[in-house]
């Protein structure tokens, strides 16, 4: 949403059951779009989302997801992968059918032991954790627009960089 914020558009409900929105970035046609399925049911748009956009290989499609294993804020891109037991990205597995699609993992860090995962990603962040994902959003429209751009290797090598530059 952040990126059709940007680049001036604003997204629009769709019969795919997401948001939708177009932009060009470096002369490239760029679908965005946010499902409103149930997060374990996301495939289902992704799947009719594909077939809209005329989507064929998993390197054209980029799935952007939250991650507990990274600390938050912290971006993280990579091209395939296993699901490390998001069940969003299962149901986009099984509905197109690849792994081969990039994700973006946006970190929200590691629930207390006392709170299951799903509780912790639902809940509303405190301020600091805001901040951190509300720059962490920001930077992840930057990735995305590079990775158009430059490929995923040039936005994975940026992307991936540790604050302390390692």
């Amino acid at each position: 949403m952040v990126m059709g914020l940007r680049h001036g558009v604003k997204l629009a409900k769709a019969k795919e059951r997401a948001l939708v929105g177009e932009v060009v970035v470096g002369g490239k046609r760029v679908a965005l779009a946010f499902p409103q399925t149930y997060m374990n049911n996301s495939g289902e748009s992704v799947r009719l989302l594909a077939r809209r956009f005329g989507i064929e290989t998993g390197d054209q499609l980029v799935v952007v997801h939250d991650e507990l294993d990274l600390d938050v804020g912290r971006l993280k891109l990579k091209q395939g992968g296993g699901m490390a037991g998001h069940n969003g990205l299962k149901s986009i597995m099984q509905h197109v059918g690849t792994t081969d699609f990039a994700r973006l993992r946006i970190g929200v860090g590691k629930p207390p032991a006392s709170q299951a995962g799903r509780d912790f990603v639902l809940r509303r962040p405190g301020k600091a954790e805001q901040l951190l994902l509300d720059l962490a959003v920001e930077r992840s429209v930057d990735a995305i627009e590079m990775l158009v751009t430059d490929g995923i290797d040039a936005a994975m090598a940026v992307v991936n960089r540790r604050p302390d530059g390692t």
